[in-house]
């Protein structure tokens, strides 16, 4: 018997693990339905693209988006230690200041303001270039800037800047409010290496006694005591683990970490979700909960590409000599997170924070990155961040094993659709600037002759997919809103918790994940009874495009890495 049960070791389940085990005398089970991370792919960071459709993923796939040409779209999710952190772009990036104050003002999160979280931020952090009013340093997370940087992204944000968007050398800095420019991104790696949540959290704790961890662990049900129509306890878990039917208790809560899929499929089969779609399955309805699996929101994105036939894409460089620079030195090609450069930008005056986001490869993204690059291509990822469509998650059916409808209602909200044509012509503007103009030779997608606002809008119905950033299909809110309260306990069961990217109101100006360390790291504050810890208010902080340049600085923790390596 345990007194925590987490299920799922994503990102914020080895989180909470690692945080709750702290105290030796809590007990905690984590559960995880994939397998270790214990490939060597894992832990390369060219390699993101490789692990797609692989053993290590989910390999989702949404409902035909009647918005988005009537396609489906792939969707992967990380499935190991680390989750989605052991297989994503590892890249950094918090929000903006705006998008956590307006979960405290619009949907009533308190506790939840950008001071608020932001010394969980400090606390994750061990930054590379040192401590400062807005980074943390010695925490788990190490962020680093990136140890290879390729000419053509180096030239794209020469063309940013000479367009004339502002460089932003620190896209976390300043307050949280200084988001805005162009530049290269920091990563979660350490000494060149993916540095995911269970590197940075889980292995530190592996040998506490009091920490039990199972891989191969497909949790089907949690056990809910009580009525039903609400005023249960969530008791325990039932999963599945190498052909075995297992069971296990909880003396205090079940914290559910599966993410924005995962999490409201459960709490489906466990009975809380909207009555009728559980009846329809024959699911018995312990907890007639609406709103679970609703909200859905999604970062949409668009690939546009130009033609660099006198430049040799990222994808050449991999060979066995950079793989041998790489394993000694953690440099070169290898250590590329192949979305090196970009930025934020607002498309409209007047808006209280930036609207779009661009990520730069120097490869082809083609087909979401399923098609091996042959061609020299670099690829400008276009993606809209202040979300207006919502979408849901449903089930397909009351076996597990199933997965589950994923409706992310992609361009629903018109406003998305325009955020991602007026994308499309400013990059188109930024490729005639600086020297990316000398580097390029024709734009390959959309292509020159799709040029009027009608052409733009359809060629983005038929190209839009996803950047990986699924939240909010289990989410807080006050005042008897959301499925979670702030304290993310699930409203109508006792004893049950979600901590994860489902959690958050709306989808952050960013990548997610982030934001979901975060939000556990506070969690696990609030799940032990301790005093969250108290804002920061960074408001003296300098403007992020004056920070220093980490490569023109020596950083001491630098110093400390090469002396261990």
């Amino acid at each position: 018997m345990y007194d925590y049960i987490v299920v799922g070791a994503g990102s914020a389940g080895c989180v909470l693990a690692a945080r709750l085990t702290e105290d030796p005398d809590i007990k905690v089970l984590l559960l995880e339905a994939g397998p270790p991370d214990d490939a060597p792919e894992l832990h390369i960071p060219v390699t993101v693209a490789t692990l797609f459709k692989g053993p290590y993923d989910w390999n989702y796939t949404t409902t035909p988006q009647p918005a988005a040409a009537d396609r489906s779209v792939y969707w992967p999710r990380g499935r190991t230690l680390g989750g989605s952190s052991s297989t994503n772009a590892m890249i950094y990036i918090r929000g903006h200041r705006h998008d956590y104050d307006t979960w405290r003002d619009k949907y009533g999160c308190t506790g939840w303001g950008y001071d608020d979280l932001l010394p969980y931020f400090l606390r994750a952090e061990d930054q590379q270039r040192g401590e400062s009013a807005d980074h943390g340093v010695d925490g788990p997370l190490r962020v680093e800037d990136l140890r290879y940087k390729h000419p053509l992204c180096r030239a794209w944000v020469d063309a940013a800047t000479a367009y004339g968007l502002p460089a932003n050398n620190d896209f976390n800095g300043g307050n949280g409010a200084e988001q805005d420019g162009v530049g290269f991104y920091q990563v979660t790696q350490r000494r060149g290496r993916r540095w995911s949540t269970a590197d940075a959290y889980l292995r530190p704790a592996l040998d506490r006694p009091n920490l039990t961890v199972e891989t191969d662990a497909l949790v089907t049900k949690i056990e809910i005591e009580g009525s039903a129509g609400g005023g249960g306890r969530a008791t325990g878990v039932r999963y599945r683990r190498r052909g075995r039917e297992e069971r296990t208790a909880a003396t205090g809560e079940v914290i559910v970490s599966g993410g924005a899929v995962a999490s409201p499929q459960l709490l489906m089969l466990s009975g809380i979700g909207p009555a009728d779609h559980l009846r329809e399955l024959g699911i018995d309805v312990v907890l007639d909960a609406p709103e679970v699996g609703g909200g859905l929101q999604d970062h949409p994105t668009v690939a546009a590409l130009w033609h660099a036939p006198s430049t040799k894409g990222l994808w050449e460089g991999i060979n066995s000599r950079t793989f041998l620079l790489w394993q000694s030195l953690g440099r070169g090609p290898y250590a590329s997170n192949a979305a090196e450069a970009g930025g934020f930008v607002r498309t409209v005056d007047g808006l209280p924070a930036p609207d779009l986001q661009y990520h730069v490869l120097a490869t082809p993204y083609i087909d979401q990155g399923l098609t091996d690059p042959a061609r020299r291509l670099f690829t400008v990822l276009i993606t809209a961040v202040a979300v207006g469509s919502r979408g849901r998650i449903t089930l397909r059916s009351a076996d597990p094993r199933w997965k589950p409808a994923i409706d992310p209602g992609y361009l629903t909200d018109e406003a998305d659709l325009e955020v991602l044509v007026a994308g499309v012509r400013q990059a188109r503007e930024i490729s005639y600037a600086g020297k990316l103009a000398k580097l390029t030779a024709g734009e390959y997608a959309p292509g020159e002759q799709i040029d009027s606002d009608d052409a733009l809008r359809a060629w983005v119905r038929r190209d839009v997919v996803t950047l990986y950033h699924p939240t909010s299909t289990c989410a807080m809110g006050g005042d008897g809103l959301g499925v979670c309260d702030p304290d993310l306990r699930v409203r109508g069961i006792e004893g049950l918790r979600v901590v994860d990217a489902s959690v958050l109101p709306a989808v952050p100006r960013g990548n997610t994940n982030a934001p979901t360390i975060a939000v556990a790291e506070r969690a696990a504050d609030l799940i032990r009874g301790r005093t969250p810890l108290g804002p920061v208010s960074t408001a003296e902080a300098p403007d992020a495009s004056e920070a220093p340049d980490a490569s023109e600085t020596r950083d001491a923790s630098e110093t400390r890495d090469a002396a261990e390596a």
